[in-house]
């Protein structure tokens, strides 16, 4: 029969190994978790201009999605006022990579908007030589975070494409936002501005839409997670409006 000395010891011993072991394969395998991330959020940038693509970005391979990106997207850094943010500036926010797709819009989204910075991406296509400028908007869902890519045409207008993700919707009714390709290809052709030029965003409407211009039909069943959508929206788009509308007085 072993003391309880010798127990606890034994133990203190066997916690200190697994730590070790944790630790170590923690930093083994971190610089595969980081390449991962990158290439999760290129893909989740890229989605938004699925119907624009070639190739679905769904059924590139993860060269290919670097390639694409990498070759017809240029990156941006905004502050709330508009204000283009150079690699210095991103970098002692914490983003050491100093790029727009270093920017951890979760982490931002904590901060007061006059405190926080914003990713833009601009998608050269090169078959028609349009430019289409991406914006990352984050919000809440039913139960968490939910957050999505918004492409828009170069009138900073019309939506030209879409892609949502979630934390944890249920399945079947908020998940159906990542899970249904209906729900983001409805969104295309809306525009976020009204006749008078007032930024309206774009409604989730519970039930069917009657408003062709600003609304799209709700999933059933989520009328929540739909509200959520509405109000990431109409929020991220503010953001993006100052720096918009300094684009728009240069032409």
């Amino acid at each position: 029969m072993h003391s309880t000395g010798y127990i606890i010891k034994f133990v203190g011993i066997l916690t200190a190994i697994v730590a070790v072991i944790l630790a170590g394969l923690f930093s083994f395998f971190k610089p595969l978790h980081i390449k991962n991330e990158a290439l999760a959020n290129k893909k989740a940038i890229l989605s938004a201009l699925d119907s624009k693509m070639d190739k679905k970005v769904t059924e590139m391979n993860a060269d290919e999605i670097v390639q694409l990106f990498d070759q017809q997207i240029e990156q941006y850094v905004i502050d709330s006022k508009g204000n283009l943010q150079d690699s210095t500036q991103i970098k002692t926010l914490g983003y050491l990579g100093g790029r727009a797709e270093d920017v951890n819009v979760a982490k931002e989204k904590k901060k007061r908007p006059e405190d926080r910075v914003f990713p833009i991406f601009v998608y050269k296509d090169k078959k028609t030589g349009k430019d289409y400028y991406i914006v990352s908007v984050r919000g809440s869902g039913l139960w968490d975070e939910i957050w999505g890519s918004i492409a828009l045409e170069d009138d900073f207008n019309t939506i030209a494409g879409a892609s949502f993700d979630h934390k944890g919707e249920t399945p079947g009714l908020g998940a159906e936002i990542t899970d249904n390709p209906a729900f983001p290809a409805s969104f295309v052709g809306k525009t976020i501005y009204d006749a008078q030029g007032n930024l309206v965003s774009v409604r989730v409407k519970k039930g069917k839409a009657t408003d062709p211009n600003h609304e799209v039909d709700g999933i059933s069943g989520a009328t929540l997670t739909g509200n959520g959508v509405t109000d990431m929206l109409a929020n991220g788009f503010k953001y993006y409006e100052p720096y918009f509308n300094k684009l728009k007085s240069k032409r």
